[in-house]
Protein backbone atom coordinates (compact mmCIF):
# COMPACT_ATOMS: atom_id res chain seq x y z
CA UNK A 1 0.00 0.00 0.00
CA UNK A 2 2.83 2.36 0.90
CA UNK A 3 4.59 1.59 -2.36
CA UNK A 4 1.37 2.21 -4.31
CA UNK A 5 0.87 5.60 -2.66
CA UNK A 6 4.49 6.47 -3.36
CA UNK A 7 3.98 5.49 -6.99
CA UNK A 8 0.88 7.72 -7.26
CA UNK A 9 2.75 10.61 -5.68
CA UNK A 10 5.62 10.26 -8.17
CA UNK A 11 3.22 10.04 -11.10
CA UNK A 12 1.28 13.10 -9.90
CA UNK A 13 4.52 15.01 -9.40
CA UNK A 14 5.71 14.03 -12.89
CA UNK A 15 2.44 15.13 -14.51
CA UNK A 16 2.58 18.42 -12.61
CA UNK A 17 6.16 19.06 -13.69
CA UNK A 18 5.57 18.16 -17.33
CA UNK A 19 2.20 19.89 -17.69
CA UNK A 20 2.18 22.63 -20.31
CA UNK A 21 1.77 26.23 -19.23
CA UNK A 22 -0.41 28.33 -21.50
CA UNK A 23 0.36 32.01 -20.98
CA UNK A 24 -2.03 33.26 -23.65
CA UNK A 25 -4.70 31.68 -25.78
CA UNK A 26 -6.96 33.83 -27.92
CA UNK A 27 -9.33 32.15 -30.34
CA UNK A 28 -11.62 35.16 -30.94
CA UNK A 29 -14.56 32.79 -30.52
CA UNK A 30 -16.80 35.17 -28.56
CA UNK A 31 -18.17 38.61 -29.49
CA UNK A 32 -16.63 40.16 -26.37
CA UNK A 33 -13.09 39.81 -27.77
CA UNK A 34 -12.83 43.61 -28.02
CA UNK A 35 -12.95 43.89 -24.23
CA UNK A 36 -9.58 42.13 -24.08
CA UNK A 37 -7.88 44.17 -26.78
CA UNK A 38 -6.90 47.86 -26.96
CA UNK A 39 -6.94 49.90 -30.17
CA UNK A 40 -3.99 52.24 -30.64
CA UNK A 41 -4.83 55.95 -30.81
CA UNK A 42 -1.34 57.14 -31.71
CA UNK A 43 -1.63 60.47 -33.54
CA UNK A 44 -0.68 60.88 -37.17
CA UNK A 45 -1.81 57.44 -38.35
CA UNK A 46 -4.90 56.51 -40.32
CA UNK A 47 -6.00 53.52 -38.30
CA UNK A 48 -8.09 50.77 -39.86
CA UNK A 49 -10.71 48.70 -38.07
CA UNK A 50 -10.65 44.98 -37.31
CA UNK A 51 -13.89 43.08 -37.96
CA UNK A 52 -14.98 39.87 -36.23
CA UNK A 53 -15.67 37.32 -38.95
CA UNK A 54 -14.84 33.88 -40.31
CA UNK A 55 -14.54 35.36 -43.78
CA UNK A 56 -16.08 34.23 -47.06
CA UNK A 57 -14.98 30.59 -46.77
CA UNK A 58 -14.16 28.57 -43.68
CA UNK A 59 -14.28 25.18 -42.02
CA UNK A 60 -16.45 26.14 -39.06
CA UNK A 61 -18.44 29.38 -38.86
CA UNK A 62 -17.75 29.92 -35.13
CA UNK A 63 -14.35 28.31 -34.54
CA UNK A 64 -12.87 30.06 -37.58
CA UNK A 65 -14.01 33.50 -36.54
CA UNK A 66 -11.06 35.84 -36.16
CA UNK A 67 -10.24 39.51 -36.57
CA UNK A 68 -10.05 40.79 -40.15
CA UNK A 69 -8.43 43.95 -41.49
CA UNK A 70 -11.32 45.73 -43.19
CA UNK A 71 -10.03 48.96 -44.81
CA UNK A 72 -7.48 49.32 -47.60
CA UNK A 73 -4.35 51.47 -47.25
CA UNK A 74 -4.52 51.70 -43.46
CA UNK A 75 -2.36 51.12 -40.41
CA UNK A 76 -3.61 48.58 -37.88
CA UNK A 77 -2.72 48.77 -34.21
CA UNK A 78 -4.27 46.39 -31.69
CA UNK A 79 -2.77 44.82 -28.58
CA UNK A 80 -3.58 42.66 -25.60
CA UNK A 81 -1.74 42.38 -22.29
CA UNK A 82 -1.73 39.28 -20.10
CA UNK A 83 -0.09 40.74 -17.01
CA UNK A 84 -1.74 38.15 -14.79
CA UNK A 85 0.20 35.51 -16.77
CA UNK A 86 3.38 37.46 -17.51
CA UNK A 87 6.40 35.21 -17.44
CA UNK A 88 10.15 34.78 -17.69
CA UNK A 89 11.08 32.13 -20.26
CA UNK A 90 14.37 31.24 -18.56
CA UNK A 91 14.99 27.51 -18.81
CA UNK A 92 11.79 26.94 -20.82
CA UNK A 93 10.75 26.52 -24.41
CA UNK A 94 8.96 29.54 -25.81
CA UNK A 95 6.29 28.61 -28.35
CA UNK A 96 4.44 31.33 -30.28
CA UNK A 97 1.73 30.21 -32.69
CA UNK A 98 -1.10 31.86 -34.62
CA UNK A 99 -3.02 31.50 -37.87
CA UNK A 100 -3.16 33.89 -40.81
CA UNK A 101 -5.56 33.85 -43.75
CA UNK A 102 -4.88 36.31 -46.57
CA UNK A 103 -8.37 35.86 -47.94
CA UNK A 104 -8.02 38.96 -50.14
CA UNK A 105 -5.02 37.46 -52.01
CA UNK A 106 -2.83 40.15 -50.45
CA UNK A 107 -0.48 42.15 -52.68
CA UNK A 108 1.30 44.22 -50.03
CA UNK A 109 0.93 44.12 -46.27
CA UNK A 110 2.05 42.61 -43.00
CA UNK A 111 0.67 39.47 -41.39
CA UNK A 112 2.92 39.31 -38.33
CA UNK A 113 2.56 39.91 -34.61
CA UNK A 114 4.80 41.50 -32.01
CA UNK A 115 5.54 40.46 -28.43
CA UNK A 116 6.13 43.07 -25.73
CA UNK A 117 6.98 43.43 -22.07
CA UNK A 118 4.63 45.11 -19.59
CA UNK A 119 5.89 48.62 -20.36
CA UNK A 120 3.87 48.74 -23.59
CA UNK A 121 1.64 51.82 -23.78
CA UNK A 122 -1.21 50.17 -25.64
CA UNK A 123 -3.08 53.32 -26.68
CA UNK A 124 0.13 54.81 -28.07
CA UNK A 125 1.45 51.68 -29.77
CA UNK A 126 3.02 52.36 -33.17
CA UNK A 127 5.87 51.24 -35.43
CA UNK A 128 8.61 52.58 -33.18
CA UNK A 129 7.24 51.13 -29.94
CA UNK A 130 9.93 48.88 -28.42
CA UNK A 131 9.14 45.17 -28.71
CA UNK A 132 10.82 41.90 -27.76
CA UNK A 133 10.05 39.82 -30.83
CA UNK A 134 8.33 40.12 -34.19
CA UNK A 135 7.17 37.01 -36.02
CA UNK A 136 5.02 36.21 -39.03
CA UNK A 137 4.56 36.64 -42.77
CA UNK A 138 5.13 39.84 -44.72
CA UNK A 139 4.27 40.21 -48.41
CA UNK A 140 4.88 43.10 -50.78
CA UNK A 141 4.94 42.28 -54.48
CA UNK A 142 6.49 39.16 -56.01
CA UNK A 143 9.95 39.88 -54.57
CA UNK A 144 9.06 39.99 -50.86
CA UNK A 145 7.27 36.97 -49.49
CA UNK A 146 9.05 36.28 -46.24
CA UNK A 147 8.55 35.20 -42.66
CA UNK A 148 9.94 37.82 -40.31
CA UNK A 149 11.77 36.60 -37.23
CA UNK A 150 13.16 39.61 -35.39
CA UNK A 151 14.59 39.61 -31.87
CA UNK A 152 15.38 42.65 -29.77
CA UNK A 153 18.76 42.33 -28.07
CA UNK A 154 20.15 45.10 -25.90
CA UNK A 155 17.92 47.69 -27.55
CA UNK A 156 18.57 46.64 -31.17
CA UNK A 157 16.12 44.86 -33.46
CA UNK A 158 17.98 42.01 -35.17
CA UNK A 159 16.72 40.46 -38.41
CA UNK A 160 17.33 36.81 -39.22
CA UNK A 161 20.17 36.27 -41.68
CA UNK A 162 18.18 33.72 -43.68
CA UNK A 163 15.38 34.09 -46.23
CA UNK A 164 12.35 32.24 -44.84
CA UNK A 165 9.54 32.04 -47.38
CA UNK A 166 5.90 32.44 -46.34
CA UNK A 167 2.69 31.16 -47.89
CA UNK A 168 0.97 33.53 -50.33
CA UNK A 169 -2.34 31.83 -51.15
CA UNK A 170 -5.82 32.69 -49.81
CA UNK A 171 -6.13 29.89 -47.25
CA UNK A 172 -5.48 29.66 -43.51
CA UNK A 173 -1.92 28.81 -42.46
CA UNK A 174 -0.51 28.15 -39.01
CA UNK A 175 2.80 29.87 -38.18
CA UNK A 176 4.90 28.73 -35.23
CA UNK A 177 8.14 29.98 -33.71
CA UNK A 178 9.95 27.86 -31.10
CA UNK A 179 12.87 29.30 -29.10
CA UNK A 180 14.72 26.89 -26.83
CA UNK A 181 16.94 27.35 -23.74
CA UNK A 182 19.89 25.85 -25.64
CA UNK A 183 19.78 28.93 -27.90
CA UNK A 184 18.31 27.10 -30.88
CA UNK A 185 15.12 27.88 -32.76
CA UNK A 186 12.80 26.58 -35.43
CA UNK A 187 10.06 28.01 -37.63
CA UNK A 188 7.15 25.85 -38.75
CA UNK A 189 4.30 26.49 -41.19
CA UNK A 190 1.35 24.11 -40.96
CA UNK A 191 3.46 21.73 -38.88
CA UNK A 192 6.33 21.52 -41.37
CA UNK A 193 9.75 22.84 -40.39
CA UNK A 194 10.82 25.56 -42.83
CA UNK A 195 13.90 26.78 -40.95
CA UNK A 196 15.91 25.96 -37.86
CA UNK A 197 19.34 26.63 -36.40
CA UNK A 198 21.28 28.46 -33.73
CA UNK A 199 20.44 31.94 -32.53
CA UNK A 200 24.06 33.07 -32.47
CA UNK A 201 24.72 31.91 -36.04
CA UNK A 202 21.52 33.17 -37.68
CA UNK A 203 21.30 36.58 -35.99
CA UNK A 204 23.99 39.17 -35.23
CA UNK A 205 23.47 39.04 -31.48
CA UNK A 206 27.16 39.11 -30.65
CA UNK A 207 30.36 40.48 -32.11
CA UNK A 208 32.21 37.88 -34.24
CA UNK A 209 34.40 35.43 -32.36
CA UNK A 210 37.28 35.98 -34.76
CA UNK A 211 38.50 39.12 -36.54
CA UNK A 212 41.28 39.80 -39.03
CA UNK A 213 44.58 40.46 -37.32
CA UNK A 214 45.05 44.25 -37.68
CA UNK A 215 48.83 43.80 -37.44
CA UNK A 216 49.06 41.25 -40.23
CA UNK A 217 49.89 42.43 -43.75
CA UNK A 218 50.46 40.62 -47.00
CA UNK A 219 54.24 40.21 -47.60
CA UNK A 220 55.56 42.47 -50.33
CA UNK A 221 57.01 39.50 -52.24
CA UNK A 222 53.72 37.55 -52.13
CA UNK A 223 52.72 36.79 -55.70
CA UNK A 224 49.02 35.93 -56.00
CA UNK A 225 48.77 36.01 -59.81
CA UNK A 226 48.04 32.52 -61.10
CA UNK A 227 48.82 33.47 -64.72
CA UNK A 228 51.38 35.85 -66.26
CA UNK A 229 52.26 36.98 -69.76
CA UNK A 230 54.80 34.76 -71.52
CA UNK A 231 57.98 36.88 -71.67
CA UNK A 232 59.24 34.87 -74.68
CA UNK A 233 56.14 35.36 -76.76
CA UNK A 234 56.75 37.86 -79.59
CA UNK A 235 54.29 39.70 -81.80
CA UNK A 236 54.42 38.42 -85.42
CA UNK A 237 55.83 40.92 -87.93
CA UNK A 238 52.68 40.84 -90.07
CA UNK A 239 50.32 41.28 -87.09
CA UNK A 240 49.63 45.01 -87.38
CA UNK A 241 47.02 45.48 -90.08
CA UNK A 242 44.44 48.28 -90.44
CA UNK A 243 40.90 47.47 -89.30
CA UNK A 244 39.38 48.96 -92.49
CA UNK A 245 40.66 49.03 -96.09
CA UNK A 246 39.35 50.57 -99.35
CA UNK A 247 36.92 48.28 -101.14
CA UNK A 248 38.98 46.81 -104.03
CA UNK A 249 35.83 46.10 -106.03
CA UNK A 250 34.47 49.62 -105.83
CA UNK A 251 34.59 51.74 -108.97
CA UNK A 252 34.27 55.43 -109.46
CA UNK A 253 30.73 56.39 -110.61
CA UNK A 254 30.53 57.56 -114.20
CA UNK A 255 28.82 60.81 -113.24
CA UNK A 256 31.44 61.67 -110.59
CA UNK A 257 32.88 65.16 -111.21
CA UNK A 258 36.22 65.67 -109.42
CA UNK A 259 35.90 69.43 -109.68
CA UNK A 260 32.37 69.44 -108.27
CA UNK A 261 32.46 66.39 -106.00
CA UNK A 262 36.09 66.34 -104.93
CA UNK A 263 38.60 63.56 -105.29
CA UNK A 264 36.81 60.19 -105.33
CA UNK A 265 37.79 57.66 -102.71
CA UNK A 266 36.51 54.09 -102.60
CA UNK A 267 34.34 53.18 -99.58
CA UNK A 268 35.95 51.39 -96.58
CA UNK A 269 35.29 47.75 -95.76
CA UNK A 270 36.40 45.45 -92.92
CA UNK A 271 39.92 44.19 -93.44
CA UNK A 272 39.95 40.36 -93.40
CA UNK A 273 43.63 40.49 -92.37
CA UNK A 274 42.91 42.59 -89.26
CA UNK A 275 43.73 40.66 -86.06
CA UNK A 276 43.02 43.24 -83.38
CA UNK A 277 45.24 44.16 -80.48
CA UNK A 278 48.08 41.71 -79.91
CA UNK A 279 48.62 40.34 -76.44
CA UNK A 280 51.23 37.82 -75.36
CA UNK A 281 49.82 34.44 -74.36
CA UNK A 282 49.31 33.56 -70.69
CA UNK A 283 51.36 30.94 -68.91
CA UNK A 284 51.37 29.53 -65.37
CA UNK A 285 53.18 31.83 -62.96
CA UNK A 286 56.16 29.91 -61.54
CA UNK A 287 56.20 32.25 -58.50
CA UNK A 288 52.48 31.88 -57.72
CA UNK A 289 51.85 31.30 -53.99
CA UNK A 290 48.07 31.19 -54.06
CA UNK A 291 45.61 33.71 -52.59
CA UNK A 292 46.83 35.34 -49.41
CA UNK A 293 44.53 34.62 -46.46
CA UNK A 294 44.42 37.31 -43.81
CA UNK A 295 45.13 35.57 -40.48
CA UNK A 296 42.49 35.91 -37.78
CA UNK A 297 42.75 36.40 -34.05
CA UNK A 298 40.28 36.14 -31.17
CA UNK A 299 38.03 39.19 -31.09
CA UNK A 300 38.58 41.03 -27.78
CA UNK A 301 35.06 42.51 -28.13
CA UNK A 302 33.40 39.09 -28.29
CA UNK A 303 31.40 38.38 -25.14
CA UNK A 304 29.61 35.01 -25.06
CA UNK A 305 26.01 34.92 -23.87
CA UNK A 306 24.38 31.58 -23.09
CA UNK A 307 20.99 33.23 -22.57
CA UNK A 308 20.36 34.88 -25.91
CA UNK A 309 16.94 33.22 -25.88
CA UNK A 310 15.80 34.72 -22.58
CA UNK A 311 13.28 37.51 -21.98
CA UNK A 312 12.69 38.21 -18.26
CA UNK A 313 9.23 39.68 -18.82
CA UNK A 314 6.85 38.62 -21.59
CA UNK A 315 3.55 40.36 -21.08
CA UNK A 316 1.70 41.44 -24.25
CA UNK A 317 1.04 40.76 -27.94
CA UNK A 318 0.04 43.15 -30.64
CA UNK A 319 -0.67 43.63 -34.32
CA UNK A 320 1.20 46.66 -35.64
CA UNK A 321 0.70 46.53 -39.40
CA UNK A 322 0.31 48.40 -42.67
CA UNK A 323 -1.86 46.89 -45.41
CA UNK A 324 -2.47 48.18 -48.91
CA UNK A 325 -5.18 45.60 -49.57
CA UNK A 326 -7.19 44.63 -46.49
CA UNK A 327 -8.85 41.30 -45.78
CA UNK A 328 -6.36 39.32 -43.64
CA UNK A 329 -7.90 37.25 -40.82
CA UNK A 330 -5.84 36.58 -37.67
CA UNK A 331 -6.87 33.83 -35.27
CA UNK A 332 -5.77 31.09 -32.84
CA UNK A 333 -3.08 32.96 -30.90
CA UNK A 334 -1.12 30.77 -28.51
CA UNK A 335 1.89 31.40 -26.28
CA UNK A 336 3.01 28.38 -24.30
CA UNK A 337 6.07 26.42 -23.19
CA UNK A 338 5.06 23.11 -24.74
CA UNK A 339 4.92 22.20 -28.42
CA UNK A 340 2.49 19.37 -27.75
CA UNK A 341 -0.08 21.95 -26.70
CA UNK A 342 0.56 23.82 -29.95
CA UNK A 343 0.38 20.58 -31.97
CA UNK A 344 -3.08 19.74 -30.64
CA UNK A 345 -4.46 23.17 -31.55
CA UNK A 346 -2.70 23.21 -34.91
CA UNK A 347 -4.08 19.80 -35.89
CA UNK A 348 -7.63 20.97 -35.19
CA UNK A 349 -7.08 24.06 -37.35
CA UNK A 350 -5.63 22.07 -40.24
CA UNK A 351 -8.60 19.69 -40.18
CA UNK A 352 -10.91 22.67 -40.56
CA UNK A 353 -8.74 24.03 -43.37
CA UNK A 354 -9.69 20.93 -45.39
CA UNK A 355 -13.34 21.97 -45.16
CA UNK A 356 -12.36 25.59 -45.83
CA UNK A 357 -10.76 24.54 -49.12
CA UNK A 358 -13.83 22.54 -50.10
CA UNK A 359 -16.03 25.58 -49.52
CA UNK A 360 -13.69 27.75 -51.56
CA UNK A 361 -13.66 25.23 -54.43
CA UNK A 362 -17.46 25.12 -54.39
CA UNK A 363 -17.63 28.92 -54.46
CA UNK A 364 -15.20 29.04 -57.38
CA UNK A 365 -17.34 26.56 -59.31
CA UNK A 366 -20.44 28.63 -58.66
CA UNK A 367 -18.62 31.82 -59.65
CA UNK A 368 -17.47 30.12 -62.85
CA UNK A 369 -21.01 29.00 -63.69
CA UNK A 370 -22.37 32.48 -62.96
CA UNK A 371 -19.72 34.05 -65.21
CA UNK A 372 -20.49 31.58 -68.00
CA UNK A 373 -24.22 32.23 -67.70
CA UNK A 374 -23.61 35.98 -67.82
CA UNK A 375 -21.46 35.56 -70.92
CA UNK A 376 -24.16 33.47 -72.60
CA UNK A 377 -26.82 36.07 -71.69
CA UNK A 378 -24.61 38.78 -73.19
CA UNK A 379 -24.23 36.80 -76.42
CA UNK A 380 -28.01 36.20 -76.58
CA UNK A 381 -28.62 39.93 -76.12
CA UNK A 382 -26.19 40.74 -78.93
CA UNK A 383 -27.90 38.20 -81.23
CA UNK A 384 -31.35 39.61 -80.35
CA UNK A 385 -30.09 43.12 -81.07
CA UNK A 386 -28.65 42.08 -84.43
CA UNK A 387 -31.97 40.41 -85.34
CA UNK A 388 -33.89 43.54 -84.27
CA UNK A 389 -31.59 45.73 -86.36
CA UNK A 390 -32.08 43.41 -89.36
CA UNK A 391 -35.89 43.51 -88.95
CA UNK A 392 -35.78 47.31 -88.70
CA UNK A 393 -33.75 47.55 -91.91
CA UNK A 394 -36.11 45.19 -93.77
CA UNK A 395 -39.17 47.11 -92.56
CA UNK A 396 -37.62 50.39 -93.69
CA UNK A 397 -36.73 48.87 -97.07
CA UNK A 398 -40.32 47.65 -97.61
CA UNK A 399 -41.68 51.03 -96.61
CA UNK A 400 -39.37 52.86 -99.01
CA UNK A 401 -40.31 50.43 -101.82
CA UNK A 402 -44.02 51.04 -101.25
CA UNK A 403 -43.50 54.81 -101.47
CA UNK A 404 -41.73 54.36 -104.79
Amino acid sequence: MVNYLLFLTIVTLFVTITQATVYLREDFDTPDWESRWVQSEFAGKEWGKFEWTAGKFYGDDLKDKGIKTSEDARFYGLSRKFEENKFDNEGKDLVVQFSVKHEQNIDCGGGYLKIFDCSLDQKSMHGDSPYLMMFGPDICGPAQKKVHVIFNYKGKNLLVNKDIRCKDDVHTHVYRLVVKPDNTYKVLIDGESVEKGELEKDWDFLAPKKIKDPNAKKPEDWDDKAKIEDPEDKKPEDWDQPEYIPDPDATKPEDWDDEMDGEWEPPQINNPAFKGEWKPKQIDNPNYKGPWVHPEIDNPDYLPDDKLYRYPEICAVGFDLWQVKAGTIFDNLLITDDEKEADAIQNEILERVKEEKKMREKQEEEEKKTAQAAEEDKKDEEIDKEEDDTDDKETKHDHDHEEL
